[in-house]
């Protein structure tokens, strides 16, 4: 995981000046312990999410119990690993109930005490007749919250062909989803709990690194050379919010990329975009990373 943004020294210092010892039978934990909030905090891009993370590892410091988060986006996920991992009595990890999964839980112990928790997610079956209604993941997530599934509650969700879709979802919302019936549209949807194993989950690709040459460093450029689209192609995924850069909604076909950045296009995967070099024909050799 990469290091938290700041002064990693000072998180420490402030996090064991309020450390507590384990609590005795039947006892409580000697004082209560607070994080350097506003250190923290400063400059996030997800301030309320953060916040709420940190409540949660203050939690653990006191109760010396792991916990699990609810399920958080992928852009969450990565800003709370990235100033969250330098605290240095706490560890990280995440789960999305499939190795690859965009939305997943973190779980939050002490450093001290390594612990095997089975992350509290089930699989989700949803079936409908869409042969003549085709719908995407969205759909599902709309459906499912109309049914009252909390969104906290919905991890990734997939599409199987005309029959419906599968996911994954917490213990709550299993509880409220099983063997309820839905409308989809003017579909009927019934809903089933499952086991992971049960799933047929989507399909992972193997990491391959790609070499391109190309007039620009634009998104519609790269993501045609990365995803084998045609140019035309990528323009209607950019306009049916198909197409994310670093984890935000592409607006602009348009605009240029820089070394780091990364597109997620919605089934197909994602690419990083290692290295952009001009060459001698004044054109740009483009090194990508497709997952």
């Amino acid at each position: 995981m990469a290091g938290a943004g700041g002064d990693p020294q000072r998180h420490r210092s402030a996090l064991a000046g309020g450390a507590t010892q384990p609590p005795a039978a039947g006892g409580a934990p000697e004082r209560s312990v607070r994080l350097p909030r506003e250190d923290l905090l400063t400059k996030a891009r997800h301030p309320e999410g953060l916040a709420a993370l940190l409540d949660l590892a203050e939690q653990v410091l006191r109760t010396w119990q792991p916990s699990w988060s609810d399920f958080l986006d992928a852009p969450l996920q990565e800003e709370a690993l990235k100033r969250l991992s330098d605290l240095s009595e706490l560890a990280w990890h995440r789960d999305g109930g499939h190795q690859g999964a965009e939305r997943c839980r973190l779980l939050c112990h002490r450093r001290d005490q390594p612990v095997e928790s089975t992350p509290p997610i089930q699989g989700l079956l949803i079936e409908g007749n869409f042969l003549f209604d085709p719908l995407t993941p969205e759909d599902l997530r709309s459906a499912l919250h109309n049914m009252g599934a909390q969104p906290e509650d919905l991890g990734d969700l997939w599409v199987r062909g005309d029959r419906g879709g599968q996911g994954l979802i917490s213990p709550n919302a299993a509880e409220l989803l099983q063997g309820r019936r839905g409308q989809l549209r003017d579909v009927e949807i019934h809903c089933d709990v499952l086991e992971i194993t049960q799933l047929q989950l989507p399909a992972q690709r193997n990491p391959k690194r790609l070499t391109t040459v190309e007039a620009s460093c634009r998104i519609d450029a790269i993501a045609s050379a990365g995803f084998g689209l045609s140019r035309s192609k990528v323009v209607s995924q950019i306009k049916a919010g198909r197409l994310r850069l670093n984890w935000e909604p592409v607006l602009q076909g348009s605009r240029e990329l820089k070394v780091g950045d990364r597109l997620q296009l919605q089934d197909r995967g994602s690419l990083e975009l290692l290295s952009c070099t001009l060459t001698k024909r004044e054109r740009w050799r483009i090194e990508l990373m497709r997952r």
